[in-house]
């Protein structure tokens, strides 16, 4: 059995992530595919149990290295349950969000300590990186417009509530990632209709599974 894909979907708020894994996993479960959607913080029991703490902002108090730190431990939990079995089973996993967003959010616009992120990501996440990485890029103002739409009369969460400057350090932050790690992520315009988008997203993944047309389809049996 080939091993699965892995594809992680990354950017700042409101830049659609959730609907666009949606729309690509529909589309690739149509042709057969076994597709796990899955996210961080979160994915597994572990690591949802981490999320709500990180999201409703009961570590902020800590700092930013606890904070980090937490992440690692939901990745660590996620890893493990889902999504390496997943990829040994030949599946496609789906995820929003994944190692760029601590890069980004606790490490770049957090200014935590460069070796002490590296060290974290090493141990954390090892030879785990994505095959692919879609960056959806989005002006901060129009997603933070998005996503206090999405929200409606929910609370906002501990990330989106910083100040527009660090949301436009984060979107930048994404882009540099991209430019340094062009074999790894593409990044895609999401300020386009969702259709639009979603087309987008899909020729980029077209063109991963291209290369090992078998990987992330559902394993047959031989005859022996």
């Amino acid at each position: 059995m080939r091993r699965g894909v892995f594809i992680t979907f990354e950017g700042g708020e409101g830049a659609g992530k959730t609907t666009q894994i949606r729309r690509l996993a529909g589309r690739l479960r149509a042709e057969g595919h076994e597709v796990v959607e899955t996210r961080e913080p979160g994915g597994s029991p572990g690591g949802e149990a981490i999320r709500h703490v990180l999201l409703s902002g009961a570590a902020e108090k800590f700092g930013l290295a606890m904070e980090a730190i937490l992440f690692a431990a939901a990745r660590t939990d996620h890893i493990e349950q889902v999504i390496e079995p997943a990829l040994s089973r030949g599946a496609l996993v789906l995820c929003d969000r994944f190692v760029d967003s601590s890069r980004v959010y606790q490490g770049i616009t957090g200014d935590l300590d460069e070796e002490f992120m590296g060290v974290l990501e090493q141990v954390t996440v090892g030879e785990m990186m994505p095959d692919l990485t879609i960056i959806l890029d989005i002006d901060p103002e129009e997603g933070l417009r998005r996503a206090t739409e999405r929200r409606g009369g929910g609370t906002v969460d501990r990330f989106e509530k910083e100040d527009l400057a660090v949301h436009r350090l984060r979107r930048q932050a994404f882009l540099d990632i991209a430019e340094r790690e062009p074999e790894r992520c593409i990044v895609i315009s999401a300020h386009p209709p969702a259709e639009e988008v979603a087309e987008a997203v899909e020729e980029a993944v077209r063109a991963l599974i291209a290369k090992e047309p078998t990987r992330g389809k559902t394993a047959e049996k031989e005859d022996v």
